[in-house]
């Protein structure tokens, strides 16, 4: 469903806001703080998910579950098996019960899932926990992303993955801490392994408890009809008074989006309006079913999942959650050694987040994935040269495993400034407003089964095909960023609203369509802020607005 008028939007209003908004990067986040302070606080469901996959790299504690590569393939993907029910069902529980209890339940549902795992049964537990962690990692990009202005909303929704890349950092070096409990032996104390799953609960409590205080998502208020409430959450989160130009225009361009969407809907289901269950269920079928019969929806799903897929066939989640092992294979021996060195991992993944975060809405989502993409691939291939030629000899070739084990870390780098991040951003912004929960949910189902598939792979893979392993991931690396430099659209600055634009076919957009949200945009006044000429200080831009306040 693409338009000319990006959604419903007055390219007039559209050119004004563009005027008024402020500044992009560390710039925009610093003036922007209780946006970014929100965003940080509803990014512990990313650091959540972040510690499971680092926690379970840890190696030798667990018996079987060690020794057999297919049930330790088990053990660590069971936990994105539950991630793809959970990311399922929260389109669904996000459009109908909201964005913030969405998070919420998640959390709920995250936290008995960890009491499983803790109390012993790690393969039930796993299961849980994912259903909870698969639901927090649709739930918070779509949260951040409805709540954050254009001009930063790359760099909010990439707390996201900062946030499961500081997960996995504490988690690496919390699991090198406890391998110490007890000796490192065969003596070594349950313990060792319950504190790290039972210490989930911290952050998950604390996430749980402090949404109870973060507002709605604007957008999904103006869904709900909740338009007064919307206006003040936008006015509150940019620190500009409900009826300035930037804000009203803002609300006026979800509005107009709602608007065109909603008689849209009655246009082509009129036997579906009566607000009853039955015809809410079968008017969201039909919403699932247009992503596949509209060719705009569908080449958004095909973005969506595609890059989910091929940021799982990089083959991180293989380093992540096997990083002991695979140091071991390269020729570090000892297991706190190994575990040191995935440590190493995790710290350089989350460093590596942070420019991403600051400078994403600078740059762009394409060249820093494609550049990403592309030294991802080279570190595989290296990788995969030295194994081949090293692999029953490194003990007498030192110098070429620690060059494997520095790829593995230039690796980490790479993913943690590109896929990592831009993956989140891209399916958290490409969705109309009326199926965003839903777009969003079947492209994240895509990354968590994928991850499924690639954590029950892999030690089979590093078992019976050594560094074919690595040639394997290195050209699914490629071939992702070749993806992305010839199918994939710049999204950087544009609004939810007026990503119709580079999804849609405006040229075959009906005569209809376009009058109609033409109609739309100056029935509810849209159009007549992009023609407004003041100078008045409504025409400032929101830096000057909040510097004036502050000279007040």
């Amino acid at each position: 469903m693409g338009g000319g008028h990006a959604g419903g939007a007055s390219p007039y209003a559209a050119k004004h806001r563009q005027a008024l908004q402020g500044q992009s990067g560390w710039a925009g986040l610093v003036h922007n703080r209780r946006i970014f302070a929100n965003a940080v606080f509803a990014s512990l469901g990313g650091l959540l998910y972040g510690y499971n996959q680092g926690m379970f790299s840890f190696d030798q504690r667990m018996a079987d579950a060690i020794t057999n590569p297919g049930t330790k393939g088990w053990l660590v993907s069971i936990l994105e098996l539950g991630a793809w029910v959970g990311v399922l069902s929260a389109g669904y529980l996000a459009d109908k019960l909201s964005r913030k209890y969405t998070i919420m339940l998640s959390v709920g549902v995250f936290c008995v899932g960890v009491v499983v795992q803790t109390a012993g049964i790690p393969s039930l537990g796993r299961f849980i926990t994912g259903l909870g962690v698969g639901s927090l990692s649709m739930a918070v990009p779509l949260y951040n992303a409805e709540l954050s202005p254009p001009e930063v909303r790359g760099s909010l929704v990439a707390l996201q993955q900062l946030a499961i890349t500081f997960g996995i950092l504490i988690s690496f070096w919390i699991d090198y801490g406890t391998n110490y409990i007890g000796g490192t032996g065969s003596g070594q104390s349950e313990i060792a392994w319950r504190v790290p799953l039972a210490m989930q609960l911290v952050p998950a409590i604390i996430l749980g408890v402090g949404v109870i205080f973060m507002p709605f998502s604007p957008r999904w208020l103006v869904n709900q009809g909740r338009d007064e409430e919307a206006v003040a959450v936008l006015g509150r989160a940019r620190r500009l008074p409900p009826d300035s130009d930037l804000v009203q225009i803002e609300f006026l361009e979800i509005k107009a989006q709602y608007l065109f969407e909603k008689e849209m809907n009655a246009l082509k289901f009129p036997q579906f309006q009566d607000g009853s269950f039955s015809s809410n269920f079968k008017l969201g079928v039909h919403a699932y079913m247009s992503l596949l019969t509209s060719r705009t929806l569908f080449y958004r799903v095909a973005v969506g999942s595609m890059t989910m897929f091929f940021q799982q066939w990089t083959g991180v989640n293989a380093i992540l959650y096997y990083a002991p092992s695979i140091f071991a294979d390269l020729g570090l021996t000892g297991n706190a050694t190994s575990l040191l060195a995935t440590g190493v991992v995790g710290v350089v993944m989350f460093l590596a987040t942070i420019p991403a975060v600051i400078w994403i809405d600078k740059v762009g989502r394409k060249p820093v994935l494609i550049s990403g993409a592309f030294i991802m691939a080279i570190c595989h291939l290296v990788v995969a040269v030295l194994t081949a030629l090293y692999h029953d000899s490194w003990s007498s070739h030192p110098t070429a495993g620690w060059v494997a084990c520095a790829c593995v870390w230039v690796f980490s780098v790479a993913f943690g400034y590109s896929w990592g991040p831009c993956s989140w951003i891209l399916v958290a912004e490409i969705w109309p407003l009326s199926i965003r929960g839903k777009g969003i949910s079947i492209a994240s189902s895509a990354n968590w089964m994928n991850n499924f598939i690639v954590g029950q792979v892999t030690p089979s893979m590093l078992t019976h095909i050594g560094f074919g392993t690595f040639v394997f991931f290195g050209s699914f690396a490629l071939l992702g960023g070749f993806f992305i430099m010839f199918f994939v659209p710049e999204t950087k600055g544009l609004t939810l609203e007026e990503m119709d634009d580079v999804f849609g076919d405006r040229n075959g957009l009906a005569v209809a369509d376009q009058q109609r949200q033409n109609a739309i945009a100056d029935r509810i006044g849209l159009t007549a802020f992009g023609q407004h000429k003041g100078g008045s200080d409504n025409e400032k831009s929101s830096h000057e607005l909040f510097d004036d306040e502050g000279k007040a």
